[in-house]
């Protein structure tokens, strides 16, 4: 059972973010709103945040803690300040809905991905966008993440409604490195603290571990009965987290790519649609389908599956992202 359940939106919710704090929680939503919640009571802090009615598909909390990049359907990449509640600057670059958004580890950079097929960089200090767009090629851009050590960037792209690839790109040159070979579509995407794996998850239900140095497929976490929406890794990168079309949301062990404990079940048919640890890594949010956002007890499922020693910090903390769903 989640150990809160957050009541309000009246859309799909799309994105569950941790704030700083652990006190706090925002979501985004269909309805076109942010909004800010009480983790304790699951009561909503002061009014929504909103920019016009246009639905939010992803946000995305900056590695300082100070600001939230949200992603809109209207093609908007809103920067908002977490004090004020308040857009503070607005990029409309993009033509298409915005799928995804990623913090580069400085915080100086954000990414962007679109219905527009584009993958775009913003410039937060000075507001403007590098001039030209990195056209992937094809229709969509569903996922975008910057690599830890800010040297590369991954993409998770669709040809079709039903073809979707994994592409690399280098943040300097912008060239493409490297293509994944998948066995079937990718819509989410995280990378290792390490930078060593990148991982992601697919349409068949499958999560695929990557070497980033062969490019090749090093593992394949079978468990979901559907389509994997979204994933997270936890901040010291040792427990992964996912949320699928199954209508649950599952723990990993990466030590060994093994499930953690039971899946954590939502109201079925609603899918899952994004997850996201906070920043001790004992709680999990998970948006849903069914207007509702959760939190989750990771330190207890943990305990109980004789795995608390996965709490340990043996890396830096790592972001990651999630598509929307259509």
């Amino acid at each position: 059972m989640p150990r809160q359940k957050f009541e309000g939106h009246t859309g799909s919710v799309f994105g569950a973010i941790h704030l700083p704090g652990e006190q706090r929680m925002m979501t985004c939503s269909r309805d076109g709103s942010l909004r800010v919640w009480n983790l304790k009571s699951g009561k909503q802090i002061g009014d929504d945040w909103r920019d016009g009615d246009s639905p939010v598909y992803t946000i995305a909390l900056s590695p300082y803690g100070k600001t939230v990049v949200s992603g809109n359907m209207d093609g908007g990449v809103r920067l908002w300040d977490l004090d004020t509640g308040k857009v503070i600057m607005k990029w409309m670059g993009h033509t298409e809905a915005v799928n995804s958004v990623c913090w580069c580890q400085d915080g100086r950079r954000v990414l962007s991905g679109s219905d527009d097929g584009t993958a775009r960089q913003w410039d937060v200090e000075s507001g403007e966008a590098n001039p030209t767009p990195i056209n992937t090629g094809h229709k969509s851009v569903l996922a975008v993440v910057y690599s830890p050590d800010m040297t590369m960037f991954a993409t998770s792209v669709s040809e079709d409604s039903e073809h979707w690839h994994a592409k690399i790109w280098d943040v300097k040159t912008r060239k493409l490195v490297a293509t994944l070979e998948t066995a079937d579509s990718v819509l989410c995407l995280a990378w290792t603290p390490d930078t060593k794996t990148l991982i992601s998850g697919s349409y068949d239900g499958s999560i695929r571990t990557w070497s980033t140095t062969t490019w090749k497929e090093i593992a394949v976490l079978d468990a979901h009965t559907e389509t994997v929406e979204s994933i997270a890794i936890s901040p010291n990168g040792r427990i992964l987290a996912s949320a699928s079309h199954d209508g649950t949301a599952r723990l990993w062990n990466l030590d060994n790519n093994q499930p953690i404990g039971s899946p954590l079940q939502h109201p079925y048919p609603h899918y899952v649609t994004s997850v996201s640890f906070s920043a001790d890594e004992k709680l999990l949010a998970t948006g849903c389908l069914d207007e509702n956002a959760y939190i989750w007890d990771v330190c207890g499922i943990l305990e109980e599956a004789g795995l608390s020693e996965l709490l340990l910090q043996l890396h830096k903390p790592v972001l990651a992202v999630r598509r929307r769903v259509a």
